[in-house]
């Protein structure tokens, strides 16, 4: 199934799905209402419905890429992984948003976000409407209604029911991550506006490991199914992010299997691609990075225009002043400046002269200050991370949207979560973890002039290099909370909680705050401490 195929299939989901969003809600005699008898008529059909739950990551309207289907969204602001985006990289030390007096956007990289910050609704309900899809899918794939369409239980649609549970974990988790508590939906509900039941963040733990074990076996061995859609290696991946993390969000410190999952990930038969700047190619689907990126979101310029993924982050990294939009595959002033680097982040790169012949370090600092000014769009340093060029040169197929796609999980990632795991007491071999860390550094390096050893090999080390790596792929808020370096005094950058010099920030800040309208429509929620 090429996922860059299928545009507009999540109206099925749109129109049959139960939500805890009372915007969400279709009326009965809604004339667009499709009845499922109608649409699931064979397992093609289902193949496509399954679409529309991965669709639902790239796209923010059934229409048109400036339109949404969360209603009373900004269409920019709901998409997914914009939203994504924004909690867990403006919130940190890498990135800030030129233009703040855009709704919601002070708050959030400011860390002063409120209940009624609308990129914060946005998270939550665009995520809210992926378990919604997954669930109407599971509904609609049942032993029962499969033998009553004549469908029967095709092995191939017992896969997809397992691609649709590990979409909702993903979804589940990513909750899980920001706001710690999330109401619970599954397809057994009754279809129609219910107000779930609130999980813990530990229940919430519990039901996305739950989901992604079940799941597991009826999936295809890690990198042999098709490119975007979840295989065993995107399970363990995510189960991997969870046990990492799982001290934070239960309390209860599970690295070992954290180190295991990360190894099964490392042993699936993923690789490297060879120069780091194609993970982020407008060909990534196809140069060589497929078999590094283990979870990609699909963007492509024709058939899933947005403005989220990588098309705000392309045009975005233009410089104002720069004007370098072409060299990016994108029109030459791009979005004016949107985005710059905040100095701590430049920092991990200019202060050791090593660094300047890192390929990770994309930093422009010609006729640029590193200490910005957030409504001077020529003040910070700016980064080209990203492209809308294919790795020949050429551009991708529109100017505007483009055609990279965003590498939410890399096999990168699982070399250096090794690494961290072990460090933390999660078994494994020292060594081993070392020379993960300088498979990494002698890509980026071309040589061995990076590599590190076994005593340089520290968590201090380990927090710093995940940011060179893996910068602007929406991991970088997590991993400072988990390293205690989020909340408190410990680690100042500009602009933390509010003041161009930085300040502490308060330990209820770990967590964003439940949305006001989430709270407004199920009165089982709860708000979460702090706010």
């Amino acid at each position: 199934m090429k996922l860059k195929q299928y545009i507009l299939l999540t109206f099925i989901g749109t129109l049959l799905f139960s939500s805890c969003e009372s915007d969400l809600d279709v009326g009965v005699n809604d004339p667009n209402i499709i009845l499922a008898d109608e649409v699931y008529t064979s397992a093609e059909a289902y193949k496509q419905a399954l679409a529309g739950v991965y669709a639902n990551l790239s796209l923010s309207s059934l229409t048109d890429p400036g339109g949404s289907n969360i209603g009373g969204l900004d269409a920019g602001t709901g998409q997914y992984m914009r939203g994504l985006f924004n909690l867990q990289n403006l919130s940190t030390d890498e990135v800030i948003w030129t233009f703040e007096n855009d709704p919601g956007l002070r708050g959030v990289q400011r860390n002063s976000a409120s209940p009624e910050n609308v990129l914060l609704r946005g998270v939550y309900s665009r995520a809210m409407f992926s378990v919604a899809l997954s669930n109407e899918f599971l509904r609609q794939s049942s032993d029962e209604l499969l033998q009553a369409r004549g469908i029967g239980s095709a092995e191939e649609i017992q896969t997809y029911r397992a691609e649709a549970k590990a979409l909702k974990a993903l979804s589940y988790y990513h909750l899980m991550d920001m706001f710690g508590k999330a109401p619970y939906y599954d397809e057994t509900m009754e279809v129609g506006f219910i107000q779930g039941e609130e999980l813990s963040r530990t229940e919430l733990f519990d039901l996305v490991e739950s989901l992604l074990l079940e799941a597991f076996d009826d999936l295809p061995a890690g990198n042999t199914g098709e490119y975007a859609r979840i295989d065993q290696g995107v399970v363990n991946m995510i189960l991997a992010k969870i046990y990492l993390n799982a001290e934070v969000y239960t309390g209860t410190a599970r690295y070992d299997q954290a180190l295991a999952r990360s190894l099964d990930v490392i042993n699936a038969g993923y690789q490297l691609v060879d120069d780091y700047q194609f993970n982020f190619l407008a060909d990534n689907d196809s140069n060589g990075a497929q078999n590094e990126i283990i979870f990609p979101i699909v963007n492509d310029g024709q058939t899933t225009q947005n403005f989220g993924g990588t098309t705000i982050l392309i045009q975005g990294q233009v410089g104002a002043q720069e004007q370098n939009g072409e060299s990016l595959g994108v029109n030459p002033g791009g979005f004016g400046g949107l985005f710059r680097v905040r100095p701590e982040f430049a920092e991990q790169f200019i202060l050791n002269p090593l660094y300047d012949n890192d390929s990770r370090n994309t930093l422009i600092t010609e006729d640029r200050p590193i200490n910005l000014e957030i409504s001077d769009p020529n003040t910070g340093y700016i980064i080209t991370k990203y492209s809308n060029r294919t790795s020949t040169g050429d551009f991708g197929s529109d100017r505007l949207f483009t055609d990279t796609d965003f590498p939410m999980f890399r096999l990168a990632d699982a070399y250096l979560m090794y690494a961290e795991a072990h460090l933390r007491g999660g078994g494994g071999d020292l060594n081993t973890a070392v020379g993960y860390v300088n498979v990494l550094r002698e890509r980026a390096f071309g040589d061995t002039s990076g590599n590190i050893s076994a005593t340089q090999l520290t968590l201090d080390f380990l927090i710093d290099e995940r940011s060179r790596e893996l910068y602007w792929e929406s991991h970088r808020r997590q991993d400072l909370i988990r390293f205690g370096l989020y909340t408190g005094n410990q680690y100042i950058w500009s602009f933390k909680g509010g003041p161009s010099t930085g300040t502490s920030l308060d330990e209820f800040r770990a967590l964003y705050p439940i949305p006001s309208a989430s709270l407004a429509t199920n009165q089982n929620l709860t708000q979460n401490p702090g706010y």
